[in-house]
């Protein structure tokens, strides 16, 4: 399977990326600890069908020390019970984020009250920033069809 477009090869699309990816940085020196940050990316990239970023991010996640068991589970986050209360908060913010088209009223205020529960401002705002980000990076690689399963962890470091 190929690409419809070599997205990374393009001038425009590498320029593009260089940024986002600057972003992206800047939210891996968050305080918004980086167990958290691999599963919200996982989920949200889960949800909107990205094979390519399903493939990175859950190498990555393993790479760092991730358990296979919370890996496998990620999906059905609600049923396991591998996951803490600030992590679970994170994914049900995940999903109402990823899926704001799905629900007239956007992001539940219950789903908020539980994330700020768990989380400061500064890793809120990683975290909200986070969901936005890898939706971006989602979309772009739908479009495009980027084939997944031959990402290597640190590719693109």
């Amino acid at each position: 399977m190929d690409a419809r477009l070599n997205y990374f090869g393009n001038q425009l699309g590498a320029k593009f990326l260089k940024y986002i990816n600057s972003a992206g940085h800047a939210l891996g020196l968050s305080s918004l600890p980086g167990a958290t940050q691999e599963l919200v990316k996982i989920r949200a990239s889960q949800i909107n069908g990205c094979g390519f970023c399903t493939d990175m991010h859950t190498k990555d996640a393993a790479h760092a020390g991730e358990t296979q068991l919370r890996l496998n589970l990620v999906a059905a986050w609600r049923e396991a019970t591998v996951f803490t209360e600030a992590e679970r908060a994170a994914l049900e913010l995940t999903e109402q984020g990823t899926r704001i088209a799905d629900a007239a009223g956007g992001v539940s205020d219950a789903a908020w009250a539980a994330a700020a529960e768990h989380y400061d401002e500064e890793q809120l705002t990683a975290l909200v920033s986070l969901i936005a980000l890898i939706n971006t990076y989602n979309r772009i690689n739908v479009i495009v069809r980027q084939p997944a399963g031959d990402y290597v962890p640190g590719q693109y470091a």
